[in-house]
């Protein structure tokens, strides 16, 4: 490889990795497998090293993955939140035990733990009582989720009596067990969502969320596995982990000291075999120095500890034939590439069918029709193809071409900035798409009409009956009754769960639309703060920013949704028909705070929502962005740049006190 194609091969992983590093820890939904991603990175590495001038302080090799998100306060770590070097290989886990050795002169042990599959978070406590939560963030600093934390049940909020420092981090794993996963997942179908790919998914997302009553609901569960601070009292790493599990912390019953690297070897092949019969997801096991004191002779890299290290499982995998490529249309006309496969049996199924997830991966791939592929299930559940054996590419196999037109409609594709996938624009003549709002539309969680199912409305579309969710309440019993496997019956059922429809809360219309990005909680945060649909259509970029949760991303596809012609008509119709376009008044306590802003901030004693709720109840309203109309700042404990952006504006600052005192 010339200087020249390793600048442009280097380029490109770069991109594609700092984009799989964004999915992973913001938007908590990978497009790629632990072990592909880790293969992008160790070739990055290798041309890096190979090609010297191409180093970079801005590569992703140099820097841990960042979870930093807009709505928290961020919070600088006292001691780095560093990540663990990683290995799928023995012979590389025996080269990590043969530095040790060459390191002392005197025996050593390790302590083998279970790695999960979850979200890192750094807990402190003082005097025993828990004080801040933070993700792991960039490293160095990362989000402040103490309010969400507090409603995890593993998590002491107190620590039991004990000989504990006055001041100390617990690190820790959050997950989410399968039981609550598969019941999230089944609600999020019933109500048309996008479910989780995978626990880990859905715990990360879940710790993002800035309602922690949703959260409380989701039943996340925590694992500790580390202990720092200034003034501890442990020689051992194992001595310290029996010590915090004294003290009520909970800490995984599968820890083992191992003597020797063969113990540790042992250790791995037990769990990579009886991992499957857990309550939760671990995906390998982190072997750690036990002394403190070794552990401090060892040292950091400017990434990792070099004391430790994880070696990750490999998912089952398959080999098998791709025979042809199919591309899926959904109800907002993203495009996704299925690939259809030689059957082939994978982790207790037959795998007939597999993601390709859009026309990056297929060319980081090098994906052609007739080559033998690997397939394994991410997270344990979507199959999907993560690599080709090029070793037995024939000279039959095609190039493949990525589609240009809709497979539905023949509508050229597009692709919009930023997006992964192709998109089909034509959404009012599009089958799939029409269908699928449709679908959306009269999910549980959106109108809830009953009886009409997958199969019920594509058999109405098709007969020409309905061709927009407005067309459902112009249906006559007649031409239900009609159709094949109805009769008078089911057309009465349908009319009567079409007519109660009408008393559905003017939130969950606004979800039902399925209007882009905007999901069930966005959809309520906008009917709370605008109230009725007029105010909502007529609302502008500056007025949607400052509503919590909703970004540039989610205003401007507001916007563009009642800007359209068609939109307009069809809410026309709908008003017409009976269904709620205003918001259900909540009572209020008093009018003290009417017409007055705040922004809230900082670390507090309750959860922000507690505080919202309170200026709702004496008619005041909750807002995002600081300004110079902005009437106080609500602030706590650590409230960084807000608070300096109030003070320069000249905006009222509030403590808690204050802040009673006010209504009071």
């Amino acid at each position: 490889m010339t200087a020249k194609e390793a600048k442009i091969r280097v380029d490109f992983l770069r991109k594609n990795i700092e984009e799989h590093n964004r999915r992973y820890y913001v938007e908590s939904a990978p497009s790629v497998s632990d072990f592909e991603f880790d293969l992008l990175l160790q070739e990055l590495q290798a041309l890096e090293k190979k090609f010297p001038e191409l180093q970079s302080a801005a590569s992703p090799t140099q820097r841990v993955g960042s979870d930093l998100s807009e709505g928290f306060t961020q919070v600088a770590h006292k001691f780095p939140m560093l990540s663990l070097g990683n290995t799928y290989s023995e012979d590389e886990l025996r080269e990590f035990d043969a530095r040790i050795a060459k390191a002392f002169d005197e025996p050593y042990e390790y302590v083998c733990e279970l790695k999960f599959d979850g979200a890192s978070i750094s807990l402190t406590y003082q005097n025993g009582v828990l004080q801040r939560a933070v993700t792991r963030g960039d490293g160095v600093q990362g989000d402040d989720v103490t309010a969400n934390v507090r409603t995890i049940r593993a998590i002491p909020l107190q620590l039991q009596s004990g000989n504990f420092p006055k001041e100390f981090e617990m690190r820790g794993e959050i997950l989410m067990p399968h039981s609550s996963f598969e019941k999230l997942n089944k609600e999020r179908e019933e109500a048309g969502e996008m479910p989780f790919a995978n626990p880990r998914n859905a715990a990360s997302g879940t710790l993002k969320l800035l309602d922690s009553k949703e959260v409380a609901k989701r039943n996340l569960d925590n694992f500790v596995y580390y202990m720092l601070g200034d003034e501890l009292h442990f020689s051992s790493h194992n001595e310290s982990l029996e010590a915090a599990k004294s003290w009520g912390f909970k800490v995984s019953e599968h820890t083992q000291k191992c003597k020797n690297i063969d113990e540790v070897l042992a250790f791995i092949h037990r769990w990579d075999k009886d991992r499957k019969d857990l309550p939760f997801d671990t995906d390998g096991v982190v072997v750690k120095i036990n002394s403190y004191a070794q552990q401090r002779a060892l040292g950091y890299t400017a990434k990792t500890p070099r004391w430790a290290i994880a070696y990750k499982f490999k998912a089952e995998q398959a080999r098998t034939k791709l025979l042809s490529v199919d591309f899926q249309v959904g109800r907002t006309g993203a495009i996704t590439p299925v690939a259809n496969l030689e059957p082939v049996r994978l982790a207790g199924t037959v795998v007939k069918r597999a993601s390709l997830h859009n026309a990056d991966q297929i060319a980081l791939h090098d994906v052609r029709i007739g080559d033998m592929v690997f397939v394994e299930k991410v997270g344990e559940i979507i199959p999907k193809i993560v690599g080709v054996d090029i070793s037995e590419r024939i000279s039959q196999v095609f190039d493949f071409q990525y589609i240009t037109n809709c497979p539905e409609c023949g509508t050229p594709l597009v692709r919009i900035e930023g997006e992964a996938k192709h998109f089909c624009p034509n959404e009012n003549g599009c089958p799939p798409q029409i269908v699928g709002r449709i679908i959306h539309f009269v999910a549980r969680k959106a109108m809830n009409i009953e009886g009409l199912g997958e199969e019920t409305i594509e058999l109405f579309y098709r007969k020409g009956l309905v061709k927009n969710v407005g067309d459902l309440y112009d249906l006559k019993k007649e031409e239900i009754a009609a159709l094949d496997r109805m009769g008078e019956k089911s057309a009465e059922n349908i009319l009567q769960s079409l007519e109660e429809s009408k008393k559905v809360p003017f939130a969950r219309v606004l979800f039902a639309l399925g209007i882009r990005y905007v999901g069930e909680t966005i959809a309520k945060k906008l009917a709370e703060a605008f109230g009725t649909l007029d105010a909502l259509q007529n609302a502008t970029l500056e007025n949607l920013l400052a509503v919590d949760e909703i970004g540039e991303q989610i205003a401007k596809s507001v916007l563009a949704f009642f800007a359209e012609e068609k939109n307009q008509l069809l809410l026309s119709k709908l008003r017409e028909v009976g269904l709620c376009f205003v918001a259900e008044k909540k009572q209020q306590t008093s009018s003290k705070l009417e017409g007055l802003t705040f922004v809230i901030t900082g670390t507090l004693s309750r959860p922000r929502e507690d505080f919202k709720a309170v200026v709702d109840e004496h008619g005041g309203k909750v807002i995002t962005a600081i300004s110079g109309k902005t009437s106080y700042l609500l602030a706590g404990e650590k409230a960084g740049s807000k608070l300096e952006k109030a003070a320069k504006l000249g905006v009222k600052i509030l403590d808690e006190q204050q802040f009673f005192d006010l209504i009071n």
